[in-house]
């Protein structure tokens, strides 16, 4: 049987993940507080984030680009995520 939360991003009781997916105390807030349906929904955008901007994983600035990132989009309710100018999402 999974493991339930309370997703802070979602607002409903759903499977919660696995194992703690980020190091540190944000690792700690995101296995207790987020759904795995919510951290597929953030990977999805992080993709997204790091395809249309062309950050490299390897620069600092780009890392904590997206930690910031991460934070808002997990627990802001989406307030002031980043979504590149002009983006279109792809047709379905």
């Amino acid at each position: 049987m999974a493991r339930m939360v309370m997703c802070k991003k979602l607002n409903k009781e759903l499977p919660g993940l696995e194992r703690q997916p980020y190091p540190g105390e944000m690792g700690k807030r995101i296995y207790e507080e987020i759904s795995q349906q919510a951290w597929q929904g953030w990977l999805k955008h992080q993709t997204m984030l790091v395809n249309e901007y062309r950050l490299s994983l390897m620069d600092q600035k780009a890392q904590s680009f997206l930690k910031e990132e991460m934070d808002k989009f997990l627990f802001s309710g989406g307030d002031g995520v980043a979504m590149p100018e002009g983006y279109v999402p792809p047709a379905q």
